[in-house]
């Protein structure tokens, strides 16, 4: 499954988490993969995509940075040609 991960960064300070990644690493627990990110412009949140099955490994990764002052949404998402697929058997049919 894939998860939007909206990070919100202490104080729009990415400075912290970026010298923590530098020195550590993403602290990611086996089976939990980073799939990308982009930053804001004002360094106010960073949106991480992340794929995992088992949501366990995500609560593991948010503890791992407990402290940090970092606040974490977690948003189960679909990719687009997924849910294309999803859809389009209702295009032609008729709206309920």
């Amino acid at each position: 499954m894939l998860f939007m991960v909206i990070e919100r960064f202490a104080g729009c300070d990415p400075v912290p988490v970026y010298r923590r990644v530098r020195d550590s690493g993403r602290s990611l627990p086996e089976g939990l993969i980073y799939v990308g990110s982009w930053i804001e412009p004002n360094f106010d949140r960073c949106f991480q995509l992340m794929q995992c099955d088992d949501l366990r490994l995500l609560q593991e990764w948010v503890l791992s940075w407990r402290g940090s002052g970092i606040t974490f949404e977690i948003v189960p998402v679909v990719s687009s040609d997924e849910t294309r697929a999803v859809v389009a058997p209702h295009l032609d049919g008729a709206v309920p």
